[in-house]
């Protein structure tokens, strides 16, 4: 069984590279039939916090990148760690080192005044020291001195790094913590993980954790390293460049699944498909088909993606995700529309839930402010008529629908003689103070039809003020 994992450390939020490694690693284990394991990976007790745990479990969820197994922690699991790591001792695949600080920092200097690449050279390899108490005690893993290490990467493609280029690292520490390229491989022996999907920063450990995998006899991962996700300008992301946190993406009115089809096509391809589902992407992604070259950020292209679902996802399934937008508003839901309705007024107008949200201000908030160019070109003497019938016509629905509305201001139009634009017009300017809104049947509907009337007589008021 195909069996994959995301492993976060929580140093910080879940950030958009993050995320698409999370989702490459689902597809995978989805479209085998497999599973899916989130661990945590929060060994670095000075930088690793229950807030950045929370943001990623919340990231995850929002997402809605569902794990089978999890989220497991590596601070659980601290005597299985040291437990390998006195196996790999008694085999001879390990051993005990006592340098201090000072010692290894000769060591560096001396390595760089010749030119040679700053490393450990061995000095406890052949000792055979035992275990002791001090301060400076770590356990080395015993690296073969000659060979390769070489794997067919699912993405890269085969590689292969001497063994001349690997010192004996740390793998456990005195403070009873286990490095991470130890760590790891024990996590996913013990969890049997079959790929290891993960950036391509991880590249030059794999070589290392592979011998680790071969002193333990224990089968080697497949592995496929993704390559980075570079800015809009193909610079390193940054927080200011599109490395933000997954909720901003939602703070900023992106839905889920439009954030992961923008993500699954940073890097892999279906021909010239542009909009999957997640039944789609399950089916089609293959790790074989995803580009070994960095991929760039399109801020434009998921505006567009974005816009797509919103005009055709179920209006009440894009509700779900407005209501958290009207509510961060300070909207009362239980006072104005349907999210669902509103959806299905401004989903041709807009390309986020945020921009939708703000311009659903006019239906859940008194309307205090009149656009006086509006004002001056649509509330006139000859607006008094149109908008004097069709409150009346209004305030007689016995069924108030957005079809009823629209019904009842064509009949205005027909019975004045006139054209709908002078009965829209001004009737627009009545029910938001502007004279930019949806279609106009929506934009009197969703305001109510008690709120609606109150407003054209606030309206026809202020025309009589004016004298018109």
């Amino acid at each position: 069984m195909t069996r994959t994992r995301f492993a976060p450390s929580p140093t910080g939020y879940l950030h958009i590279g993050g995320a698409r490694t999370a989702l490459y690693c689902w597809l995978e284990a989805r479209r085998h039939g497999g599973q899916f394991i989130l661990r945590i990976e929060d060994t670095d007790q000075e930088r690793s916090t229950q807030a950045a745990i929370d943001a990623i479990l919340d990231a995850m969820q929002w997402l809605g990148l569902d794990y089978d197994e999890g989220p497991i922690y590596q601070t659980h699991r601290l005597e299985r760690y040291r437990e390998v790591a006195e196996q790999l001792v008694a085999s001879g695949n390990a051993y005990y080192a006592y340098e201090t600080k000072e010692e290894l920092e000769a060591m560096r200097e001396a390595a760089m005044a010749k030119n040679e690449k700053p490393r450990y050279n061995g000095a406890y390899r052949d000792r055979n020291a035992g275990f002791r108490d001090d301060p400076n005690r770590v356990i080395r893993f015993r690296n073969p001195l000659d060979g390769v290490v070489a794997w067919d990467d699912k993405v890269k493609g085969r590689i292969e790094i001497s063994n001349t280029e690997l010192d004996d690292l740390v793998i456990f520490r005195s403070d009873g913590y286990p490095t991470y390229n130890f760590a790891v491989v024990v996590d996913d022996i013990d969890m049997r993980i079959t790929d290891v999907v993960r950036g391509d920063d991880h590249v030059n450990n794999t070589p290392r954790q592979i011998n680790i995998y071969q002193a333990l006899g224990a089968p080697v991962p497949h592995f496929a390293h993704l390559p980075m996700i570079l800015d809009e300008h193909g610079a390193k992301l940054s927080k200011r460049t599109g490395a933000a946190d997954v909720m901003q993406y939602r703070d900023a009115g992106y839905l889920p699944h439009a954030l992961l089809n923008y993500l699954v096509r940073l890097g892999w391809s279906h021909g010239d498909q542009e909009i999957f589902s997640i039944a789609e992407m399950t089916s089609l992604f293959d790790l074989k088909d995803v580009n070994a070259k960095a991929s760039r950020l399109d801020p434009a292209k998921l505006g567009w993606l974005n816009q797509q679902y919103l005009k055709s996802d179920d209006p009440d399934a894009v509700a779900k995700h407005l209501e958290w937008h009207l509510r961060h508003h300070g909207y009362d839901l239980a006072k104005g529309p349907r999210p669902a309705d509103i959806v299905i007024a401004l989903r041709d107008r807009v390309q986020t839930l945020k921009d939708m949200a703000e311009r659903a201000a006019v239906w859940f908030r008194p309307l205090t402010q009149y656009d006086d160019a509006a004002v001056a070109k649509h509330l006139t003497a000859a607006a008094r008529a149109p908008l004097a019938d069709a409150r009346e016509r209004l305030a007689k629905l016995a069924s108030w629908t957005a079809e009823s509305v629209s019904a009842a201001l064509h009949e205005t139009a027909e019975a004045l003689g006139i054209g709908m634009g002078k009965v829209a017009q001004p009737m627009r300017v009545a029910i938001t103070g502007t004279q930019v809104s949806p279609d106009i049947s929506h934009t009197v509907y969703l305001a109510g039809q008690g709120e609606a009337v109150k407003r054209i007589d606030a309206a026809l008021e202020r025309i009589s003020a004016h004298g018109a």
